[in-house]
């Protein structure tokens, strides 16, 4: 960039051709430069000063042609642009070539010498002798300069259009005479409806103002610069009306106009979009006049219809004799129409999209000639595609208008979700804006009537009207002369079809003389379903009368019905809301019910506070082999709040003794009455983890409050237990299961114990400071998880790891807590190490909690059940309780035994029931069914012991089908046949068999002991029911 003091060092004398005939001109060429006004950057020329040998003839300055180029790139520089620096006026040439900034290689400067050639002189020289560049413009300007040249001429000749955008539009033709991008870009811009609806004949030109300057242009030149006038141009509206007044400027036709094509292929018509345009009529005229007469031609029917039905051009030298032609304007307008040129508009696939038609000619002609005929067809041939991008803008500009709409819409109804008036209220006032109309309401159904199936059987329970008056919606329940009302038949009729009325008029569709609603005419309704999202029909919104009196368009309905969508949605959302929340308001009753119940009574309560509370060595409590069959469900309790007493709980974190026995009894009450997974399991399980913390001295890990919290947390660990596991919750898809993805009923244990903690006077927590709450609930709930044996599973093997690094300190609150699930699952899964007659009973009790389940799956989800649950395979539960102890408890009690020694006794109690569970699955193995007599009562083990004497019985074969067909031997004989083969059944298993047979020797006894031919596939086995 040069600065401002800077000149340019090339010579002015570059090139120099001298022609020796005096009578021809000597061109000289020079580079020529002048000081730059500013440290801009600035544009530079190369150019030509022509001289005559003559002094008196003209000299021009010209672009500079380099001998090295070819025309073509020499053409290709333009259009070029200089910046001159004068001190006196500047001459014509140098404005024009300023205003066009002709753009040059190098800059041009003034010559400083005293007889150089400067711009100045240069430019007085031709505005004296106007002639030398005429004449040098004649003989050696291009056809491009020539253009040029007379593009400027235009701009200066024509004042009003000295504005430098008309000046480009004329020259450079880049940029037209179009609203478009400024229409587009307001649509982006703004937020305001009012900004959108500025009237776009007042952001353009027409070319009526430039109608002498166009009429100096030759015919081809016209006509290409009126198609440039419409080629860019996409407002609809704008278009048209240019095509109209171009027209005329073509034809020399006194006024015109434009009909689009409308609806469906079966069904099409024509609009007028501007109707008798003259080339003074202004553009918000045309509009205001087409709308208000409403003219809608079928196909077929009229001038213009008949050629957009045929595509036929119609010249008409005498309307009146056409029978086709409509007087009935001219009649009320006064204009007499003579002549009438009408054609087809059609897209470049050959369709119909409009008709043009032109009357009377200006020029005094009787007739529109061929030529005329010629250049209107040429003419509208760039007008259709033209109308067409122009149809495909406004559908865009309408989408993004009603995108935007729909958008506010969705933020104001998602805004407004808890109460349905406001919402409705809302919708209303949307509609109305966005639609233009003068009332609206919505109908709302009955949802417990389903979905509107017939119009008899839909019933609305909620109407809201709104009208222009009032911006508030009127709510009101409709009476039955509400319902019977034409717009409420209209309404029931469109929730019992589920379809769109678009009525234009409604006496018509009703058949009826009058249609009023209170003192209002109704005209026009709009009616559309509201669906929710699952596609029923929740309700009817309903449009009534257009602002304007016109009938709702296409482009309403379309716009009304993704307006319905997003109502139904809010308006659905809405209700759920509302009905969630009645809901969560019987749930609160039904809480406080469920609580007033759940709770102990005030009689009981007050019986266990008044009674002593035996010792915990009456009760066996520091023992492992506590059993609770002997206690009363009193005992029970007092053993509960004995196990309080011994761990100092009561005093330590001051525990009301009346709130404590409250909450023993109302944590019994929410047990029900399952087999085994009710409140003695409850009890057992605490009991043991009070074993484990005193005599298995596991409380020197202990905080007081995790004390605390793991006592009430196995009392409390299988409340409101149903006699199912997780597994029967999913497979059923039970609420419970729904609630809670895992561990389903241990989470719904848990909050079983927070609402009998929550509820009057059971809140055993109450002293606590907040932060020991907050950590005495996060045992409670940890504990109670974790006796999902899925979670043990999950667990075990970071114990293990811990156990086998010699890990001792168990302080840290992650390791704790690890502890913690373990001892809690060691204490749920301990009956497997109570002595054997208590495990045989209890394990009775889960063989029938499980049956049952088993048999709920095979009746109810018709599946069979696995093999711990299913009835028919009851003989193999010893050989799975094996399975049981070796998979979990074992394990288990093993680490933990080695980890802590003071717990032995849970790991050998399970390994003696281990063996008494394998003798067992042996014996059922040999074929004896275990499980057919009720071994509660008279364990196998433990009937009374007698020598062994011979007495009478029968003994009957497997592989006898028929107890007749057994062959007869006698009873002695048949005793020293079972006594000779006894050894070979082995020493323990003969003792076991023998003792209940010699042990009924009375006659009978005998005669209860029967034979029994079990269906086993192994038949040849003895099987004798005990």
């Amino acid at each position: 960039m040069e600065s401002e003091d800077e000149v340019d060092e090339e010579l002015p004398g570059v090139k120099k051709e001298v022609n020796r005939n005096d009578n021809t001109r000597r061109l000289e060429t020079m580079k020529i430069s002048t000081k730059p006004m500013s440290s801009k950057t600035v544009e530079r020329s190369e150019c030509q000063l022509v001289r005559s040998p003559n002094p008196e003839e003209p000299e021009l300055v010209v672009p500079y042609r380099n001998p090295g180029k070819t025309k073509t790139q020499e053409e290709s520089k333009l259009p070029l642009s200089i910046s001159i620096k004068t001190e006196t006026k500047d001459s014509e040439i140098v404005k024009l070539c300023r205003s066009k900034r002709i753009t040059c290689q190098d800059t041009i400067h003034e010559y400083d010498e005293d007889d150089g050639l400067t711009m100045e002189k240069v430019g007085r020289y031709l505005e004296a002798h106007p002639d030398a560049a005429e004449a040098w413009f004649r003989e050696n300007a291009s056809l491009e300069l020539r253009q040029r040249l007379q593009g400027m001429a235009v701009v200066q000749a024509k004042s009003p259009l000295k504005n430098i955008h008309q000046e480009e539009n004329l020259l450079s033709r880049s940029k037209r005479n179009s609203v478009t991008s400024d229409l587009f870009q307001s649509w982006l811009a703004s937020s305001s409806p009012a900004k959108r609806s500025k009237s776009p004949s007042r952001m353009y030109t027409s070319l009526v103002g430039r109608r002498e300057e166009l009429n100096r242009l030759d015919e081809s030149d016209l006509f290409m610069e009126l198609i440039r006038d419409v080629a860019n141009e996409l407002d609809i509206n704008v278009l048209c009306h240019k095509i109209l007044v171009n027209v005329g400027l073509l034809t020399h036709a006194d006024r015109g106009s434009l009909f689009l094509a409308k609806g469906p292929l079966e069904d099409r018509y024509l609009v007028a979009k501007l109707f008798d345009v003259t080339q003074d009529t202004e553009l918000e005229e045309a509009i205001q006049k087409a709308k208000n007469e409403e003219i809608k031609i079928p196909f077929g029917v009229g001038i213009a219809g008949y050629v957009a039905q045929t595509k036929e051009i119609i010249n008409i030298k005498d309307a009146y004799k056409d029978p086709r032609f409509n007087s009935s304007i001219d009649m009320r307008t006064g204009y007499k129409t003579t002549l009438i040129l009408s054609m087809p508009i059609c897209n470049y696939e050959g369709d119909v999209i409009g008709v043009a038609q032109i009357i009377n000619k200006t020029n005094g002609s009787n007739e529109f000639t061929d030529r005329d005929v010629e250049v209107f067809q040429r003419y509208l041939t760039f007008c259709g595609i033209g109308i067409q991008n122009a149809q495909l803008f406004e559908l865009s500009v309408q989408e993004y208008r009603r995108n935007q709409i729909l958008l506010n819409l969705a933020r104001n109804i998602f805004e407004e979700q808890n109460n349905l008036e406001c919402l409705v209220t809302k919708i209303m006032t949307e509609a109305k804006e966005l639609l233009k109309c003068e009332r609206c309401a919505v109908y709302l159904l009955d949802l417990d009537c389903g979905e509107a199936a017939t119009n008899e059987g839909n019933k609305f329970t909620t109407i809201f009207e709104m009208d222009n008056e009032t911006q508030k919606a009127k709510v009101y329940r409709p009476s039955a002369s509400d319902l019977s009302n034409p717009l409420s038949q209209i309404a029931r009729y469109v929730a019992a079809t589920g379809q769109i009325l678009n009525i234009g008029d409604v006496t018509t569709w009703l058949k009826k003389d009058v249609v009023q609603a209170g003192s209002d005419p109704i005209k026009s309704i709009l009616c559309m379903p509201i669906v929710n999202g699952q596609r029923n029909v929740i309700g009817v919104a309903q449009l009534i009368n257009k602002d304007n009196g016109t009938s709702f368009t296409d482009s309403d309905v379309s716009i009304f019905e993704a307006f319905a969508i997003f109502c139904g949605l809010g308006i659905h959302n809405t209700q759920m809301y509302e009905s969630a929340c009645k809901l969560m308001a019987k749930q609160k009753v039904a809480l406080e019910c469920l609580s007033y119940h759940a709770t102990a009574s005030n009689d009981d309560t007050l019986k266990l506070t008044s009674e002593p509370i035996p010792s915990a060595e009456s009760y066996n409590l520091y023992s492992f082999t506590f059993i609770d069959f002997d206690l009363t469900d009193e005992d029970t309790c007092r053993a509960t709040i004995r196990m309080f007493k011994q761990c100092d709980l009561i005093q330590k974190f001051h525990i009301p003794y009346e709130v404590l026995c409250r909450w023993i009894l109302s944590v019994k009450k929410n047990y029900r009455p399952v087999k085994y997974h009710n409140w003695r399991h409850a009890l057992n399980v605490a009991q043991t983890m009070f074993a484990m913390l005193k005599t298995g001295k596991m409380e020197q890990f202990m905080t007081d409050l995790e004390i605390l919290g793991l006592l009430v947390a196995c009392l409390c660990h299988d409340l409101d237990h149903r006699g199912t596991n997780n597994a029967f919750q999913m497979k059923t898809e039970s609420p419970l299961a729904i609630l809670y993805s895992t561990s389903t009923m241990e989470h719904h244990h848990f909050d079983q114990c927070v609402m009998i903690l929550n509820s009057d006077s059971n809140n055993i927590f109450q002293s606590l400071s907040m932060e020991d709450y907050r950590r005495v609930m996060k045992v409670v709930e940890s504990a109670i998880l974790s006796t999902d044996l899925a979670v043990y599973f999950k667990k075990k093997n970071k114990f293990m790891e811990l156990i086998d690094e010699g890990e001792f300190d168990w302080q840290s609150e992650e390791k704790k807590e690890l502890l913690c699930g373990m001892m809690m699952t060691a204490c749920d899964v301990s009956a497997i190490a109570k002595p054997w007659e208590v495990q045989h009973r209890v394990a009775k009790l889960v063989a029938d909690e499980f049956f049952d389940q088993g048999d709920l799956e095979r009746l109810q989800l018709n599946q069979q059940p696995v093999a711990m649950m299913d009835r028919e395979r009851k003989d193999e539960l010893p050989q799975m309780q094996v399975g049981f102890i070796d998979v979990i408890c074992l394990p288990l009690y093993k680490v933990l035994s080695d980890t802590f020694p003071w717990i032995m006794p849970l790991y050998e109690g399970t390994m003696e029931n281990r063996q008494h569970w394998q003798d067992l699955a042996e014996k059922v193995e040999m074929g004896l069914t275990w499980i057919d007599r009720d071994t509660i009562d008279e364990p196998v083990e433990e009937f009374i012991s007698y020598e062994p004497k011979d007495i009478e019985f029968t003994v009957t074969t497997l592989n006898c089908v028929d107890r007749k067909e057994a062959p007869e031997k006698s009873a002695l004989s048949r005793l020293i046949s079972l006594r000779k083969g006894g050894p070979t059944l082995g020493k323990d298993v003969r003792h076991r068999l023998s003792r209940p047979l010699y042990a009924r020797n009375a006659p009978e006894d005998a005669a209860k002991s029967k034979a029994l031919i079990p269906d086993r596939k192994s038949r040849n086995k003895l099987c004798l029911l005990i």
